[in-house]
């Protein structure tokens, strides 16, 4: 049977690298997760306990296209409380997740061929679903004087139809100030590029709070979702805000191709919003992990890294090291027992001299996987 050239993506490496560290768990090894980006902890009591009663009363059959009324009240009055952003509840879209949210916004504002800039290192699916919608994704290459972010400057003469910038980022979980962010929404508006904001690390900050799009301009998609800091990576529900204008050409194609979000997903999500006590429990883990990593990666020989803003990554240049990090990731992880994530995923340019570490697991465990990459690094030689 014949194929579509738009399945001809790359792999997403860290799911390969989660196959792997479960096939080692099959084979009855404890393997320490330092390679996805999720969460530890559970969706928080209360959506879970919210979903449990809607079950019983409840058919959670479909809900229209641009999700619950009330949760989309809520995620608009989210806006006012972390950025003083007064928000229309009408330019919120409930959707699958933030993948949702990506096909959604690129499928809205870009025709085929359409060329649309993302940073790199920068998560890679950004690039895997402009390709399979038959989009240009343009690899913007950031500096470490930069700190791995794209800058105003990098856009002469990209002649981009789009801009995708995250702050925080995956994997560097750097962030852009207000200042540099408006710059960047600047220069994609002298090009007549239309620029989306990937928030979904929002809430995951440590020494100052990250800067939302709607802060500088209504002319921008934003998108975020319930996986990160809200700790419902499985639920698939995000959403995403849009210019008003832009709305029902949203909604049409949410109709089409996705009928709506997960309505228990809607269900839970609600009452996760309110859940805060819960939520900055995971924060306070968050903090003290990332401190051990500061700490400890540096004694397990991994001493070229910087401190992430937010997020629960830490980036690594591993280039004095390695030539192969997806092979050095295999080592680690049979050798170790520790699985981490080959740069390649983030950045096949350079991404062969560098790994991403997640310390988005229990306090536990990234002692544990600390502990166990110094012994390795000890034990080949390599410290």
């Amino acid at each position: 049977m014949r194929n579509s050239t738009r399945g001809e993506v790359d792999p997403f490496i860290v799911m390969d690298v989660m196959e792997a560290a479960r096939a080692a768990e099959d084979a009855g090894r404890h393997i320490i997760h330092m390679e996805v980006g999720q969460p530890g902890t559970p969706a928080p009591a209360a959506a879970r306990d919210a979903l449990a009663r809607a079950m019983q009363s409840e058919p959670l059959g479909y809900t229209v296209a641009l999700g619950l009324p009330a949760l989309r009240q809520r995620i608009a009055r989210l806006y006012g409380e972390w950025y003083g952003v007064d928000l229309d509840p009408a330019r919120v879209v409930v959707t699958p997740g933030s993948s949702g949210g990506f096909i959604l916004a690129f499928t809205t504002l870009f025709d085929a061929g359409d060329r649309v800039g993302i940073g790199a290192p920068g998560y890679p699916s950004y690039r895997q679903i402009l390709r399979a919608l038959d989009l240009t994704p343009v690899m913007i290459e950031t500096s470490a004087e930069n700190r791995l972010q794209p800058v105003a400057a990098d856009l002469e003469g990209l002649d981009l139809q789009g801009l995708m910038v995250a702050s925080p980022a995956n994997p560097s979980g750097t962030m852009l100030d207000r200042s540099a962010l408006a710059a960047l929404m600047e220069g994609a508006q002298a090009q007549g590029a239309a620029f989306i904001s990937d928030e979904i690390y929002h809430g995951i900050e440590y020494e100052a709070k990250a800067v939302t799009a709607l802060e500088i301009s209504d002319e921008a998609y934003v998108i975020n979702s319930f996986s990160k800091y809200f700790s419902m990576t499985g639920w698939r529900v995000g959403w995403m805000v849009v210019p008003p204008d832009h709305v029902r050409r949203v909604e049409r194609l949410a109709q089409n191709l996705f009928i709506c979000p997960p309505h228990a997903s809607q269900v839970a999500a609600l009452a996760a919003m309110d859940a805060t006590d819960e939520l900055e429990a995971n924060m306070a883990v968050y903090r003290r992990n990332r401190q051990l990593m500061l700490d400890g990666l540096p004694r397990a020989g991994f001493d070229r890294i910087a401190p992430p803003d937010g997020a629960f990554y830490v980036y690594a240049d591993v280039s004095h090291l390695t030539d192969d990090s997806r092979a050095f990731c295999t080592e680690i992880l049979e050798k170790a027992g520790v699985a981490v994530t080959p740069g390649l995923d983030f950045d096949p340019a350079r991404g062969h001299g560098t790994l991403r570490f997640s310390y988005a697991r229990s306090t536990a465990d990234i002692e544990e996987g600390l502990a166990r990459l110094e012994r390795f690094m000890k034990e080949t030689g390599r410290l």
